[in-house]
């Protein structure tokens, strides 16, 4: 994997599609992706959004009007499913864990959209692959 970042839907997907390969091809515990924090993620105590994926999981943290976007978002993706949520009395917000079986092209949109649709993020908001 060369590249790490992207900035446009179909590029985005295809850096995720690849961080997976790589993420597989390593035996890597976890993929980590993020984008760059906006103001309003510096009020929050943990920055910028991330999602990370292992065994068919996507986890991320969310505060109740990100969580109340994800559940929305899921209902679109019949292979999603939402298995854990933790909320942590010494955090705010919950840790959300969602099991998808699907071909990672199709968890790659799920991942884009959760950017846009949960986190707010712009059209061209910039995906990064941190943690492979």
């Amino acid at each position: 994997m060369t590249r790490f970042d992207a900035t446009d839907a179909a590029a985005r997907r295809e850096l995720v599609v690849d961080a997976f390969a790589a993420h597989r091809e390593r035996g890597s515990p976890y993929v980590t992706l993020t984008t760059e924090p906006d103001e309003a993620d510096a009020e929050l105590e943990h920055g910028a959004p991330w999602v990370q994926y292992f065994d068919d999981t996507v986890a991320l943290d969310c505060t109740d009007d990100e969580l109340a976007r994800l559940k929305e978002l899921v209902r679109d993706y019949p292979s999603a499913t939402i298995e854990e949520l933790v909320s942590p009395e010494e955090a705010e917000g919950t840790h959300a864990r969602v099991t998808v079986r699907t071909d990672d092209d199709r968890i790659a949109q799920l991942v884009d959209d959760v950017f846009t649709a949960v986190y707010g993020r712009p059209e061209d908001f910039r995906l990064w692959a941190i943690e492979i």
